[in-house]
This record gives C-alpha cells, sequence and structure tokens, in this order.
C-alpha cells in the first residue's frame, strides 16, 4: 500500500509485476504493463505510470503518454474541475525533467489555452521560450501569438509581437495588420514604412514593395487624424520617383489625405500639380476625374450648409460658391488643353499634339505665337514625329492670315535655313512661300524665290547624301523644279521658261510627264522641231516601261505634223520605239504604225506591220489583233486575201480563240462558194471541239451539211463527232485512272497482289486498258464501218470481212484454221446426266 491510495494488484497483474521487479529500469516492460491495464479504472493506470516514472524519471516515452492519457481523462469536463489543476501539477512535474521538449512544453501551453487562464498561460509561454533553445522557438510563437490575439489585452499582445519580430522579422505583416484591426494605426503607418524601406524585406504573401507602398499610402492618406509620427507628403513624394508607372494614384492619395485633413487648397494645389506633371494619359485621366470629383464634392458641400434652414448666409458665402463654380467649369474647359499637355511632355516632339494645341487656342492671338514660338524651339528635326516643315509654314500661314504679309515673309526666311531631316521638307517650306506671293499677286516675288530656291549652291551634293544638309540638296529637287517651271509657263517668258526646262533635263531629275509637259509647251509656241527634240532627249534618258508614254505622245505629235511628207523618218521613229518594246506595251504602237502606213504608206506595209503585230503583242491580246489585221486586209485587197490570215490565226492562237476563227473562216469560204474548202475547215476544227462543250460548233457544222452537203458528208460528220468523243471521253478517263492511281498509290507492283487486297488484279488489268486505250487513241482511225441497221446477214458477213489494216498479223497455220469452216458434231447427251428430270416425252 502507498501512502495515498490502496495498490490494488490483480492475479492477472501479477506476470507483469514479477517482470517489473526483475526489470525495474526497462521502459518497454512498464509500457507493456500500461497496455495490460488499458481498460482498468484511470487510477490504477495512473498508479502504474506514477511508479513507473518515480524508477524512470528521466523517460520521455513514459511522461508524454502519461500526460496525453490525463489530458483525455479530464477532456469534455468542466474547466473549473479539479482535475485540471492535478494535471496540470502533472505538467509541471513532467517539466522538471522534461523542460528541454518542445513537445511537452507545446501541448501544456495548449492546455492551459483551453482553461481561459491567461496569467499563468503567458507566464508558462514565457517560461517555455527560455527554456528552450532559440532554433526551436518558432514552434511556439505562433501558439503564443494566436493566444495574445484572443483576448482585447491589446498592449500585451504588441509587446509578444514586438519579442517575436526580433527573432522572426518577416512576420511584420501579421503585426500590422492586428495593428490595424485594434485601430493603432499610427505605429502600423511607422512598421509599414520600415518594411517598405528595408530593401532586404521579402514578403511572406508574396507582396511586391509596390503594393506594401500602394497600402503604405492608402493608409495614412484615409487617416490623417490617426498618423502623425509620419512626415506624408515626403513619403508619397518619395513614392512618386520610385513608381514611375503609378504616378496618378499616388497624387490621388496625397490629395485625399490634405482632403481628409481639411486643407482643401493645399489638396487643389496638389492636383494641379499632378495634372502638370503627369506624362501618361491614364494616369491623367485618374487624376482630372479626382480633381473634378473634389471640386464637385466642395460645392455640394457649400450648397448643402447654404440650404440649411438654421445656417446664416452673407453675400460672402454667394460669392465664395459663384468663385467655386466659375473655377469648376474652368477646370472643364481647360481638360482638352490639358490632356494636349500631357501628350506633349510624353514626346515633345510630336508635331501633330504642336497643331492640335493651336487649335485650342482660338481666338487667343497672343497663346497662339507662344505656342508656335515654343514648338519650332522644343521639337528636334532628327527625332520629330511628322514633318516639321508644317510648324512653320502653319505659322507663317497664321500671320498671312492677320494681314502680315512682313510677319510671314520673315517665318519662311527662317524656315529655310533649318536643317531639316529631308529635302522634300525644305523644298515643300520654298512652294509654300512662292504661292503666298502668288495669293498676294506678286509674281515677280515669286519667280525670284523659286529662282533663289533652285540656285547652284557653292557645294553640290547628291540628293540622297544624308552626310551633306538639305540646304545643298536641295537644287536637286523635282518638286522645285516643276513649280518654277509652272510659274514661268504661266508668268515668264519663253526663253526663261525653256531655260528651265532645259535646266531639269541637264540635271537629270526629270520624269516622263515634265518631258511630255515640255514638247507641249514648245509645241504650243510653235516650236515644233525642238518639241521632238525634247521628246528625242527624254526617250534617250528612260528606258521600258517608263518611256511608253513619250514614245505615244512622241509619235502621236509627229504623225499630226508632219503626215506622210518625213515618212522614212516616222518610219525610223516607230522601228526605233518598237525595237526593245514589251509585249504589254507593243499593241498600240503597232496599230499606229500600221495606221501611219494605211494613211500615207502602202498597203503590203502596213499588211506586214499587222503581220508582226501579231507575233509581238501578249498572247490574250492577239485575237483582237488578229479581228483588226483580217478587217483591214479585206477592205484593203479583198476577202480572199484573208485566208492566209484566217490559217495564221487558227495555228496561232488557243483552242478558246481558234474555234471562232475556224466558224468565221468557214462562213467566208461558205459566201464565196467553197463547200468542200468550208468542210475542211469544219473537220479541221472538230478536233478541238468536244460536243459536250463546243455544242455550237457541232450545231453549225449540222446546219451547214444540212444545207449544203448529203447523206453521206452527214454520215461523215456524225463519224467524226462520235471519234472526237470518244477521243475526249478516253483522255478523261485516263485522266481520272492516273488521279486514282496517284491518290491510291497503286503501281502494279506484287504487294498490289497481296492476298487481303481484294479486285487488286483487277484494278491493274483497268490501268493496262487504259493505257493500251491512250495508245490506241493516238493511232489514225481509218475505215470506220458503220451498219445500216437494213442490211441482210450475207451483206454484215461480207462487210466484216474487209480487211483490217490494224489486225495482228499471225503466222500461217492458224490463219488456215481460222479460215476453215468450223464443224460441229452432235452427241447424245446420256440419260444419267439428267437423272429423273428427263422428260418422258424425250
Amino acid at each position: 500500500m502507498t501512502s495515498d491510495q490502496e495498490l490494488i494488484i490483480e492475479e492477472n497483474d501479477l506476470p507483469y509485476e514479477e517482470e517489473i521487479l526483475r526489470n525495474p529500469y526497462s521502459v518497454k516492460c512498464w509500457l507493456r504493463y500500461v497496455e495490460h491495464k488499458e481498460g482498468s479504472p484511470a487510477k490504477q493506470v495512473n498508479m502504474v505510470f506514477e511508479r513507473a516514472l518515480k524508477e524512470l524519471p528521466g523517460s520521455y516515452k513514459l511522461w508524454y503518454n502519461y500526460l496525453r492519457l490525463r489530458r483525455n481523462q479530464v477532456k469534455g469536463q468542466c474547466i473549473s474541475n479539479p482535475l485540471f489543476e492535478d494535471v496540470n501539477n502533472a505538467h509541471e512535474r513532467a517539466l522538471v525533467f522534461m523542460h528541454k521538449m518542445p513537445r511537452i512544453w507545446i501541448d501544456y501551453c495548449k492546455f492551459l489555452v483551453g482553461q481561459k487562464k491567461i496569467t499563468r498561460t503567458r507566464r508558462t509561454f514565457d517560461r517555455a521560450l527560455r527554456a528552450l533553445p532559440i532554433t526551436q522557438h518558432y514552434r511556439i510563437w505562433p501558439l503564443y501569438i494566436s493566444f495574445v490575439k484572443q483576448y482585447p489585452v491589446h498592449e500585451t499582445a504588441v509587446r509578444v509581437f514586438r519579442r517575436m519580430l526580433k527573432l522572426l522579422p518577416e512576420n511584420a505583416e501579421d503585426y500590422i495588420d492586428y495593428l490595424i484591426t485594434i485601430d493603432r494605426l499610427d505605429e502600423a503607418c511607422q512598421k509599414l514604412a520600415d518594411i517598405v524601406n528595408d530593401e532586404n524585406f521579402i514578403s511572406k504573401r508574396a507582396k511586391s514593395n509596390h503594393a506594401l507602398w500602394h497600402q503604405l499610402c492608402t493608409l495614412i492618406s484615409k487617416n490623417p487624424d490617426k498618423v502623425h509620427s509620419l512626415n506624408v507628403e515626403a513619403i508619397i513624394r518619395g513614392g512618386l520617383k520610385r513608381f514611375t508607372d503609378q504616378l496618378g494614384q499616388l497624387w490621388c492619395s496625397l490629395a485625399d489625405y490634405f482632403t481628409r485633413s481639411g486643407l482643401f487648397e493645399r489638396a487643389r494645389d496638389i492636383y494641379e500639380e499632378a495634372i502638370e506633371t503627369v506624362t501618361t494619359v491614364r494616369d491623367f485621366t485618374q487624376v482630372f476625374d479626382a480633381y473634378a470629383q473634389f471640386e464637385e464634392s466642395v460645392i455640394t458641400s457649400k450648397m448643402e450648409q447654404m440650404t440649411d434652414e438654421n445656417a446664416d448666409h452673407s453675400e460672402e458665402d454667394d460669392i465664395d460658391i459663384e468663385l467655386r463654380l466659375a473655377r469648376f467649369e474652368y477646370l472643364m474647359d481647360r481638360r482638352p488643353l490639358l490632356l494636349n499637355s500631357v501628350l506633349l511632355r510624353q514626346n515633345p516632339h510630336n508635331v501633330h499634339e504642336w497643331l492640335k494645341r493651336v487649335e485650342l487656342y482660338k481666338d487667343q492671338p497672343r497663346e497662339i505665337i507662344n505656342t508656335y514660338t515654343e514648338a519650332i524651339q522644343t521639337v528636334d528635326v532628327m527625332k520629330c514625329v511628322g514633318k516639321m516643315y508644317t510648324l512653320w509654314v502653319a505659322f507663317a500661314k497664321f500671320y498671312e492670315e492677320n494681314d502680315q504679309i512682313d510677319d510671314a515673309r520673315t517665318i519662311f526666311g527662317k524656315a529655310t535655313v533649318v536643317p531639316f531631316k529631308a529635302v522634300d521638307d525644305l523644298s515643300s517650306v520654298w512652294c509654300e512661300w512662292a504661292e503666298m506671293e502668288i495669293r498676294h499677286e506678286n509674281y515677280d516675288a515669286a519667280l525670284n524665290l523659286m529662282k533663289r530656291a533652285t540656285a547652284l549652291p557653292t557645294r553640290r551634293a547628291g540628293y540622297f547624301d544624308q552626310s551633306e544638309p538639305v540646304q545643298n540638296r536641295v537644287y536637286r529637287s523635282l518638286k522645285l523644279w516643276s513649280m518654277y517651271a509652272d510659274l514661268e509657263e504661266s508668268f515668264g517668258t519663253f526663253k526663261t521658261c525653256k531655260a528651265v526646262y532645259d535646266k531639269i533635263l541637264d540635271l537629270r531629275i526629270a520624269t516622263p510627264q515634265i518631258v511630255i509637259n515640255y514638247g507641249m509647251f514648245l509645241e504650243e509656241s510653235n516650236y515644233f522641231e525642238d518639241a521632238f527634240k525634247a521628246y528625242e532627249r527624254g526617250v534617250a534618258m528612260f528606258k521600258w516601261p517608263n518611256v511608253y508614254d513619250i514614245w505615244n505622245t512622241y509619235l502621236t505629235k509627229f504623225i499630226k505634223r508632219y503626215g506622210g511628207k518625213k515618212l522614212e523618218r516616222a518610219r525610223d521613229l516607230f522601228e526605233q520605239a518598237l525595237e526593245h518594246c514589251p509585249s504589254k506595251y507593243a499593241k498600240n504602237l503597232y496599230l499606229l504604225y500600221a495606221k501611219l502606213e494605211e494613211d500615207h504608206g502602202l498597203s503590203r506595209h502596213a499588211m506586214a506591220v499587222y503581220d508582226r503585230a501579231t507575233k509581238a503583242v501578249l498572247p490574250e491580246q492577239k485575237h483582237e489583233l488578229f479581228n483588226i489585221y483580217i478587217r483591214r486586209a479585206a477592205e484593203l485587197y479583198g476577202v480572199t486575201h484573208t485566208r492566209p490570215i484566217y490559217e495564221k490565226a487558227v495555228e496561232m492562237l488557243p483552242d478558246q480563240h481558234a474555234r471562232d476563227f475556224c466558224i468565221r473562216f468557214a462562213d467566208l469560204e461558205k459566201k464565196l462558194g467553197e463547200i468542200d474548202r468550208a468542210r475542211a475547215i469544219y473537220a479541221h476544227c472538230s478536233q478541238m471541239c468536244d460536243p459536250r462543250t463546243s455544242a455550237n460548233f457541232w450545231e453549225a457544222w449540222k446546219k451547214f451539211e444540212i444545207s449544203h452537203g448529203n447523206e453521206d458528208t452527214v454520215r461523215e460528220m456524225l463519224r467524226i463527232k462520235r471519234s472526237v468523243q470518244a477521243t475526249y471521253n478516253t483522255k478523261v478517263n485516263y485522266m481520272s485512272a492516273q488521279m486514282l492511281a496517284s491518290a491510291s498509290g497503286l503501281t502494279g507492283t506484287a504487294s498490289d497482289l497481296a492476298p487481303g487486297n481484294e479486285n487488286d488484279g483487277m484494278k491493274l488489268l483497268e490501268q493496262k486498258a487504259a493505257a493500251r486505250a491512250q495508245m490506241d487513241d493516238t493511232k489514225p482511225k481509218q475505215n470506220i464501218l458503220f451498219v445500216r441497221s437494213d442490211k441482210k446477214p450475207e451483206d454484215i458477213t461480207e462487210i466484216s470481212q474487209v480487211q483490217n489494216p490494224d489486225e495482228i498479223t499471225i503466222d500461217d497455220e492458224s490463219d488456215d484454221e481460222e479460215e476453215a469452216a468450223p464443224v460441229i458434231q452432235e452427241k447424245v447427251i446420256p440419260d444419267e446426266v439428267f437423272g429423273g428430270m428427263k422428260p418422258e416425252t424425250e
């Protein structure tokens, strides 16, 4: 018997008692004894554990199992039960020996948390942290933090958090969230600012530094009355320098901070500063909308105060409301201009935006002049988006519209020395300047300007030489010279205009249109030979196909001028033009050449030209040219001379057009009474007319035979029709067979005759038959026999005995056997063959 309880040993316990007497320090023996006593009362099991721990007080396994058993025994009972204190004492006794075991501390702390013993639990957590090594504190802190957050003892929780952060600084976000929940925002913002400024801080929640900064800005801007220890404006302005992609949001946060602080004028200054500094449309839209909402809310609150029945409002209040309304309207009116400013800050070299800005300043000449001045000083020629010269021209036109011509000339003069990116920009400035002078009827001034612009510089350079400034290259600008020539034609003399055109040709910058214009100018002045010389120079400068328009104009004008007076010279010109002429452009020149020969030359020469034309033009133009050839030959020589032309057309043209020419050729012969020739033409054409697609041809031939033929000729026509149809059918069948063979891979190899392939042998036979049919189709079909239905059998036999030239010759013996009459012998059929089916009559 013990001092407290009576030791009860049952008969079943004796083996275990004997075992522990022999091995009192064996943990296994004690555990087997405990396992044996599982179904016994709790006191007996506890007594066994107590005896075991008295012998082995340093056994972790015994203490762990014993404490777990004791906790399970009080589970579900009221926490005021004295048994809870007994279990607590057991844990305390265990910690005398097990104070380095974190699991014992964790279980004990959890057990105390469930008992709602706040102070004892806190002290136990502190004891655990002091007893355990620092490497195992991470197992205690989550439980400790969870415990202190359960009760409204905020100061204690804050102190516990601070202690934890010294060891685990990565949990600062949890501390910040707790401070926000208990409304200690000042300390939360301080801690949040610390981790934002810490470059080595890594968020456990995968938040970026920008997200943390945004959270800080939101906190301090929405709670200005609770955050006192931080310089809010400095913090947000620091964020503006660091996070340039979120400027609009940060500016709105700063303005919101001053708004909530009641500093409305300061907030308005912030909004104005933001609008003047943001560089993206998104940030501008965000700030402007917030600014407009702020102004509207201020006006609304003021008006609500004035409408309050109990409130007295004076004249100053009315003035204040009107002032705020005027300010709000001014803000909304400025929006397009402010947006334009944002785009210009984004790219100050955007010419289009500068011109839009000028349009926004309507009826404000001073602002327009300032804008133009700022634009031409700001825009870099090499970086500009758009044409830089348009700014200068628009600036000069502004002065012109306001009748300040001298100022406009000054602007143009300054523009001509600007180092533009392209020569065309500078030439456009000169042209605009000259057009302004023309609009004010200063024609001599315009001519002088063009003369200045096209003057040869001291240092000449190529048009595309980027190493030289555009002022040294503008003398080769075709735009300038074209306008100069137009001005000379309109306001100058013949000599000066001719000199300009000659200079253009000397510089070799002319286009075919310039050459044509020069020739027409000389022609209008009755200098025909000079005009032809100009055309000659143009022809020498260009190659095909660019020279086509010059040749066409040149030849047309030459024929119109001289007609047949200089026929040989005209022929030489045509031959020269046609020497290297591409087929695409040959048709018109050949027709013009033939027309010349018809009108002023020899008919046979004209026919020779037409004949050459049929070979030189494009294939799709040949049938049209043959029509013209035939018509002109018939008019000049009569229809009989068109026969060789028809024959050549049928030979050269594709089937589609040759078919039509054959029908016309046959009609011609029919009209001339040459029936046999017409029939031969029909027979020739039939070979290219599929009866399924060319029914009109066969119908025409049928009518012809009905009118001019007889039964034999009709039969012959039908024979030819069947032959042609068979030819086309064979071709179609052969092509289909080839397509099927290529698709299914029928090559005729031994693998095609594999046992698993049905009808493969038949497929090969079909291929061979199709190939043989194609070979037979190429042979001339002669002696095709037609048998009338009213023939007698003797006649059919006689016709069938006609020798076939395509017959295969076999040796004589087989011929004799075939020629011999067949001998038919009759035999009696045995009755056994019929069995019982033979009729009795037989």
